[in-house]
């Protein structure tokens, strides 16, 4: 946590905070995506999905992470996601799930 020093113009408080995802059906990390909300101009929020490490050609695990953050961006939340999905079933039934289980059980 950042706080301002005394003289600033006015005391503030900066905190930022980073929701960490974990689904796994292999016992292992899987692929880490980060997703993040990206601040614009544009009236439409933009989201940012990259691979930080495993299957960059898998397009429903970058879904997955983008079905989250805009979730998590929906209600009022700026955080970004680090998400590890290690799958062995990387259908459409298995990513709605998933991002089911975790918008139910929200901690942000």
């Amino acid at each position: 946590m950042d706080t301002s020093p005394a003289g600033f113009p006015v005391p503030h408080k900066k905190l930022t905070i980073d929701i960490q995802v974990i689904v796994t059906q292999l016992g292992s990390m899987g692929t880490l995506l980060q997703a993040r909300k990206e601040e614009g101009v544009s009236v439409q929020p933009t989201f940012n999905v990259s691979v930080i490490f495993g299957k960059r050609d898998e397009p429903l695990l970058s879904a997955c992470a983008c079905q989250l953050i805009e979730n998590i961006s929906a209600a009022g939340s700026s955080m970004s996601l680090v998400l590890s999905l290690g799958l062995k079933d990387h259908s459409v039934d298995t990513i709605k799930a998933i991002v089911s289980a975790v918008i139910e059980n929200r901690m942000w």
